[in-house]
């Protein structure tokens, strides 16, 4: 499965544990604020949407 921009922060987590890592790079809130689109969320924490995509899929992959 892509990890696509609508996908929900916990739901990515769960489906790819090795996520939380990249989430915690890019300062996104994945505890409190983790019920919301990756979208969202990182417009809510001021990071970089595509960078944030692309490394989210880097993690997932392996």
């Amino acid at each position: 499965m892509k990890i696509t921009k609508e996908i929900v922060v916990n739901d990515c987590i769960r489906m790819y544990p090795k996520t939380i890592g990249v989430f915690t790079q890019f300062k996104i809130d994945s505890c409190c604020g983790g019920a919301v689109s990756i979208e969202d969320a990182a417009r809510r924490d001021g990071a970089p949407l595509d960078g944030l995509l692309s490394a989210l899929e880097d993690a997932a992959s392996k």
